[in-house]
């Protein structure tokens, strides 16, 4: 998009809007969700029912290290390097490193957690739908800018609803604030100008899907 469109498509929205995207697309940041359903699963949901307090601590802090500093750290590098040109990865050909590099460290997760009997099910089934989903984010990337944040957004939706199938326990609220999240984060994005509508719809349901594709294979 270019400067003249981008300047004529800002004035469709209010600053006040736009400024609440940019603050909705910061906090539900594609490396901070995997980090909020760990933290659910933790010590709202309970999958660690018997563990110590030090022990869920230690398993958030390893999906902060995995998930959110890790692959910051390596995109701040690539910054530093002038491999990219800014953190916000606007382009298809500066996603492509990081969409690497986050499959490695994505990958490495998964098969931590699945050598690991202690580990409850749904820990590895979320984490290699992560994994799934930035294999296919890295692959769609060679065709379009696919929405990373609609990528984590149907993981996280589909995966509660999952959650939701296989619990005995009331999951109404949960997937009420995951589909209200992921439907501001959508919106946000549009807002915001960073995608197309097909990039964000298309995030969303390849999100989703691989997620499904994590069911099958985990489960």
């Amino acid at each position: 998009m270019s400067d003249i469109e981008q300047k004529a498509q800002d004035h469709l929205f209010h600053p006040a809007l736009r400024f609440a995207a940019r603050a909705i697309s910061v906090v539900f940041h594609p490396l901070f969700v995997p980090v909020y359903i760990a933290w659910f699963l933790i010590y709202i949901h309970q999958v660690f029912p018997a563990a110590r307090p030090y022990d869920q601590n230690l398993m958030l802090l390893r999906f902060v290290v995995m998930y959110a500093l890790f692959p910051l750290f390596t995109i701040l590098l690539l910054r530093g390097l002038g491999f990219v040109q800014s953190v916000y990865l606007r382009t298809q050909k500066e996603r492509i490193i990081p969409y690497v590099a986050c499959g490695l460290y994505y990958f490495w997760m998964w098969y931590v957690l699945r050598n690991q009997p202690q580990v409850p099910e749904v820990l590895e089934l979320f984490s290699m739908a992560i994994f799934l989903a930035a294999s296919a984010g890295l692959m769609a990337n060679n065709y379009f800018k696919i929405s990373m944040h609609a990528l984590a957004a149907g993981v996280a939706v589909t995966f509660v609803l999952m959650l939701g199938l296989m619990s005995d326990t009331d999951f109404g609220v949960y997937i009420s604030c995951a589909m209200l999240a992921a439907g501001l984060v959508c919106t946000a994005r549009l807002i915001n100008n960073d995608h197309r509508p097909f990039d964000v719809y298309a995030g969303f349901v390849t999100g989703a899907l691989s997620q499904v594709a994590a069911y099958w294979i985990v489960m």
